[in-house]
């Protein structure tokens, strides 16, 4: 199965280079579709040196001429993926490409349609912040009580899907609303969702970190959103 791996990267130029190498030692068919967000910290500029596409020649690069989030990035990219596979990787060094073969095993083995690599199940993380971690579970208990599911963390950034899904389903959130929409709209069509453990590599925010409080609040109004305002 061929794997279309989405890099959303918005002012990435300190792991850019890094990330794409790990992805690229990954030994699968493969394209990898950044989506530059309209960075302005030198990440566009370094996406642009003709000796990159030498050096990774499976990598596509699309750019946003306006900064519009992380959902509004995967939707380009997903529209112009053409593997079996999508694996979403963010361009931070927090989810480690040497673990595709878990996250798609499910897949590949004919048992699931999305997987879900999970912080919470077992492997080594990071030791961060507590009321992060805490506000993570809050929106995936919230999510669990009107999608029916049993995740133990809908907000990982790690996922994978078979690429027919998306012709069912369209992703309308510009930022992180995209984990919360997508949970309910994959449970709305009752697809197969498998769990995997995964390790994660947290950073904090002078090491980059964007997410806030507010996307916090912002995941609480998707889950009521695409699960009880667009009813079930």
């Amino acid at each position: 199965m061929k794997l279309s791996i989405i890099v959303p990267v918005y002012n990435e130029k300190h792991t850019i280079l890094q990330i794409l190498e790990r992805i690229e030692k990954t030994p699968y068919e493969k394209e990898i579709i950044v989506i530059d967000d309209c960075s302005t910290d030198g990440t566009r500029e370094i996406l642009r040196q003709p000796e990159l596409a030498r050096t990774i020649p499976s990598l596509r690069v699309l750019y946003h001429n306006v900064n519009q989030g992380k959902g509004a990035a995967l939707r380009t990219g997903i529209v112009d993926a053409a593997g079996d596979i999508i694996i979403i990787q963010d361009a931070d060094l927090e989810y480690d490409p040497s673990e595709y073969g878990v996250l798609i095993h499910p897949i590949r083995s004919g048992l699931a349609d999305v997987v879900y690599g999970s912080r919470f199940l077992s492997g080594p993380h990071r030791v961060l912040f507590f009321w992060h971690s805490l506000g993570n579970k809050v929106l995936t208990l919230l999510s669990n009580m009107f999608t029916d599911l049993n995740l133990t963390d809908m907000e990982t950034g790690y996922k994978a899907f078979r690429r027919e899904l998306f012709s069912k389903i369209t992703i309308e959130e510009n930022r992180f609303g995209f984990e919360p929409e997508i949970t309910a709209k994959v449970a709305r069509l009752r697809c197969r969702l498998y769990e995997v453990p995964i390790s994660y590599f947290g950073r904090d925010y002078s090491e980059g970190k964007k997410i806030t409080w507010k996307d916090g609040v912002a995941a609480l109004y998707c889950i009521l959103k695409y699960n009880v305002l667009r009813g079930r």
